[in-house]
């Protein structure tokens, strides 16, 4: 397993409005926050998801940890906030490293 921090903005555009008055993250931007830290520090290329699952909501300014593990032709991945699970899932990968 790898462990990281996944930076997310509390000023990120996708808040506002998403939802008025308890601004949480889209499910989608977390995860394509986590496919890109993925792809920075294992050099693979992500090519779909086939599993997805949203725990908790993110609030802007959490501080998020993202724990990941290379698999065959897959990568899982767990993101926490405080020791809490905030998603998790497994996301398909091309075996070799991008060049």
């Amino acid at each position: 397993m790898q462990y990281t921090e996944l930076q997310i903005a509390a000023d990120h555009p996708a808040y506002p409005g998403h939802f008025p008055g308890r601004p949480i993250l889209p499910g989608v931007v977390l995860l394509d926050q986590a496919q890109l830290v993925i792809e920075a520090a294992s050099g693979l290329v992500l090519t779909g998801l086939a599993l997805a699952k949203f725990h908790r909501p993110v609030a802007p300014g959490e501080a998020l940890q993202l724990a990941f593990a290379i698999g065959s032709g897959n990568v899982s991945f767990v993101i926490s906030h405080a020791g809490s699970k905030v998603a998790d899932g497994k996301f398909l990968a091309d075996t070799e490293p991008a060049a």
